[in-house]
């Protein structure tokens, strides 16, 4: 039985390194999660000269982009104008911090943001943007929908696995990492889910509002967070299963080898 024993013992040695592992990175995932939802920089728009931009017209492009009734063309063209940033809840725009007409032209720049209410999030967006008469566009529509909502439901699963893992801890017992793994693989979709719907998003958008010449547009580091927490949450539930589920054949070849 000695020897025996002993493999029992790295073997439970190996269950729990992977245990660990497992609870290191669904820990990085969901700090990367929750910093990509808190922040405004998932797509980023650079012009090459913001400060000329913001003119007589420029101004009053700010002022209908801070309004509570801007609608998704008047705000998406203040981004392209104005090296604007775009986040889950808010967007922003980068304006001088004295644009009066009668002050000379400055280099000093703030950034500026307005965040998107309850009801933005759950507004339809039209075919043509701004154009409330030209029907709904049920594709974009549901896309904003879903990717306001899945990072919540992610971190939520993740949460609640955590809470079973805890509970496993005070039991003394392997096999509630299942249910913690299967969990942190609904998650993994749920951030996959949610990354794919934001890039559909953004290419629908910039079809119907093409970029204009001197703008570019690439996706920022907010959004490369959502991306790296996905394999994250994907490793952090294999082993999790994989522990719980190898640890469980080894007690059963155990009990039979004792029985024997």
């Amino acid at each position: 039985l000695f020897p025996y024993s002993s493999k029992g013992a790295m073997m439970d040695n190996r269950f729990a390194t992977a245990l660990v592992i497992a609870c290191v990175l669904s820990l990085i995932s969901t700090i990367y999660m929750a910093a990509s939802i808190g922040t405004d920089f998932w797509y980023e728009y650079h012009t090459l000269s913001p400060a000329e931009n913001v003119s007589e017209a420029g101004r009053t492009i700010w002022d209908e982009f801070v309004s509570e009734d801007a609608d998704e063309k008047t705000y998406t063209d203040a981004l392209f104008r104005c090296n604007g940033t775009v986040g889950l809840w808010r967007r922003c725009i980068t304006v001088p911090k004295n644009s009066h007409w009668y002050s000379p032209p400055e280099t000093d720049m703030t950034t500026n943001c307005i965040s998107f209410s309850l009801s933005d999030q759950f507004m339809e967006k039209y075919i043509e943007p701004g154009n409330h008469n030209s029907g709904t566009d049920l594709n974009r529509t549901y896309l904003w929908r879903l990717q306001f909502l899945l990072p919540f439901v992610s971190l939520g699963l993740m949460c609640f696995g955590a809470l079973i893992g805890l509970c496993a801890c005070a039991c003394r017992s392997l096999y509630p990492a299942i249910a913690t793994g299967v969990l942190h693989f609904l998650a993994g979709l749920c951030t996959l889910g949610l990354v794919g719907c934001y890039v559909a998003g953004i290419e629908l958008l910039h079809k119907k509002l093409p970029l204009p010449d001197d703008v570019r547009g690439e996706f920022g580091w907010s959004f490369c967070l959502a991306c790296v927490s996905a394999p994250l949450q994907f490793m952090a539930a294999a082993l999790f299963i994989w522990a719980a589920r190898t640890n469980r054949k080894e007690f059963t070849l155990l009990k039979a080898y004792r029985v024997a």
